[in-house]
C-alpha cells in the first residue's frame, strides 16, 4: 500500500510548489515523511505570492530563517482537525512559538484564513491557508 504523507499530499494537490520547494531546500521534506502525526498549516502558491517582492528568493538563500518560517507552520505529534481547532485558542509550533486561533468568523490562524480544512494524509492533516505565517522573531518580512 502506498503511503501518502503530508508532503506527497501537498505535491499531488498541485498548488503548493513554493512550499514543497522550500521544504526541500531546507531539508525538512524528509522529516514530514516520518510517522507523525503532524498538523501543517499549508500556504498555497498564491499565499507566497502575497509576500513582498524578493522575499521568497531571500528566504531560499537564508536557510536558518527559512527553517523558522516553515517550522512555524507545523505542529508536531498532533493531528488537529478543524473540529478540534475550534476548541483551542492557540497551539505551539515546532519552531517554538505560538499560533493564535480565532474561530469567531471562519477559522483564522494568526492573520491567515483557513480556506480548506482537514486535507488528510497518512501521517497527519493539513489545513490550506491564504497567507504565509511569519514568526515574530523574524519581524516583518
Amino acid at each position: 500500500m502506498t503511503r501518502h504523507h503530508v508532503v506527497d499530499t501537498a505535491i499531488n494537490a498541485g498548488c503548493f510548489a513554493n512550499l514543497v520547494t522550500a521544504l526541500n531546500v531546507a531539508s525538512l521534506a524528509e522529516g514530514l515523511k516520518a510517522e507523525g502525526p503532524f498538523t501543517v498549516f499549508a500556504p498555497t502558491d498564491e499565499a507566497f505570492s502575497k509576500l513582498p517582492l524578493g522575499t521568497v528568493k531571500a528566504l531560499l538563500e537564508n536557510i536558518p530563517d527559512l527553517i523558522k518560517v516553515l517550522t512555524y507552520h507545523v505542529i508536531l505529534d498532533q493531528k488537529i482537525t478543524a473540529a478540534e481547532i475550534g476548541k483551542t485558542h492557540s497551539v505551539t509550533t515546532s519552531e517554538g512559538s505560538t499560533l493564535t486561533i480565532n474561530t469567531s468568523d471562519g477559522v483564522k490562524v494568526n492573520d491567515s484564513n483557513v480556506v480548506t480544512p482537514d486535507v488528510e494524509a497518512d501521517n497527519g492533516v493539513f489545513h490550506i491557508i491564504d497567507t504565509v505565517l511569519i514568526p515574530e522573531s523574524l519581524g516583518s518580512i
